[in-house]
């Protein structure tokens, strides 16, 4: 199944600068995975050490934060898009 990952300014040098990337997945852990493969680098700044999202990298399925659903277990059909979004800090 083919997903649409839209990458954050920040990260598209990882992908030719683009700013959105089709993988494969049928989870939102294995679509991250797929993004990591095709474009090494990612899975260095979404992952934590023990395999988690890190907590300044929000993801949204269809406008939904994944981690209001089932996480990086959360599903994926064909053709939805999946957001990188990093976390904005400020006062």
């Amino acid at each position: 199944m083919s997903v649409t990952v839209r990458v954050p300014a920040q990260l598209r040098t990882l992908t030719g600068g683009h700013a959105q990337v089709a993988v494969e997945g049928s989870t939102v852990r294995e679509v991250l995975k797929a993004l990591d493969a095709a474009h090494p680098g990612f899975g260095d700044r979404l992952f934590d050490e023990g395999g988690s999202l890190r907590r300044f990298v929000n993801v949204f399925l269809a406008d939904e934060d994944v981690r209001f659903l089932d996480g990086l277990d959360t599903a994926v059909a064909d053709g939805q898009t999946l957001s990188i979004v990093p976390a904005v800090a400020g006062g």
